[in-house]
């Protein structure tokens, strides 16, 4: 089976496909043969006793995702809802503030708002990576560990969006709008069949993703030594574009790890960890969407 989405790395029960601690279809929780107190799903109804008869247990409803443990497809959609709901109210509240802040005080509550972000935005930006570590290394998923790397990405996100937006009205809403759309058009052909993952696929991913970690470190350091930016100009739009397809790429990779997860009767709580990785792919699209407009606006 093709590798996925990387920060299921480690993540077995994902990778693997079926659930190799939950008991299997057809099978009880100490992997004993069915017996005849079991439900037909493999799973013994909550009071049956050794002498109902069988018509009495075959006549008791199936057994759910809520009844077996599993992780349904509600779980996930609840999971990413709540993950990329804190990102976007915090996000927006930080955006807002030298909107806010000029409203009250001018120019002076302006500048007050911008430092305000580029705090949000330096605080949000250190949280971000060391909560997304925290996620990609843990080995079992923790609710608290995925909120927490939801309100540091709010505060990155909000912060250097309300810095763009003071000095390129509408930019933000441009970059969410495009986002969205990008995300959303992904989402139509991946239900339709039209996009798929396939090993040779990841491997040039894969590849591609090493080269562009390296271009950003590489860029990072002739920004501290020479103040030179090679995200500028027409390269700086090439690269982004490059990095929009492949967050495009990483996104179907997310939507057929939620597939896989659902399907192999992953625990529930391995919701969160579907929604963090889609959280992480989403934050790189927002990214890189609102460099580019940021490249276009500035010429």
């Amino acid at each position: 089976m093709a590798r996925h989405n990387i920060v299921f790395g480690r993540d077995q029960s994902v990778r693997g496909g079926a659930n190799h601690h939950a008991p299997q279809f057809g099978q009880s929780a100490r992997t004993a043969p069915a017996q005849d107190t079991q439900w037909s799903s493999g799973f013994a109804p909550q009071g049956a006793q050794q002498g109902d008869s069988l018509e009495a247990i075959y006549a008791r409803p199936s057994a759910t995702g809520h009844d077996t443990g599993r992780m349904t497809l509600k779980d996930a959609l609840n999971a990413i809802t709540a993950t990329l709901g804190i990102i976007v109210v915090v996000g927006f509240a930080v955006a807002l503030l030298p909107y806010a802040l000029s409203l009250v005080a001018g120019e002076a509550g302006a500048q007050a708002g911008l430092a305000i972000t580029g705090v949000a935005t330096l605080i949000g930006v250190i949280g971000g990576l060391v909560a997304a570590l925290v996620n990609i290394f843990k080995k079992q998923p923790s609710p608290v560990a995925v909120i927490a790397y939801a309100g540091f990405e709010g505060l990155f996100l909000g912060g250097i969006s309300g810095t763009l937006e003071y000095f390129y009205p509408g930019i933000a809403l441009q970059a969410v709008v495009g986002t969205l759309a990008v995300a959303g058009t992904v989402l139509v052909l991946f239900r339709m069949g039209v996009l798929r993952t396939s090993p040779r696929l990841n491997k040039i991913f894969f590849v591609a993703m090493i080269a562009y970690l390296l271009f950003g470190l590489v860029n990072i350091g002739l920004m501290l030594m020479t103040g030179q930016n090679l995200r500028d100009g027409m390269l700086g739009l090439a690269i982004g574009g490059l990095a929009v397809v492949m967050a495009s790429y990483s996104l179907v990779m997310d939507f057929e790890d939620v597939q896989r997860a659902v399907e192999g009767g992953v625990p529930r709580k391995y919701a969160w960890r579907v929604a963090f990785g889609l959280a992480v792919t989403m934050v790189w699209m927002y990214i890189e969407i609102l460099r580019i407009l940021a490249i276009l606006r500035g010429d």
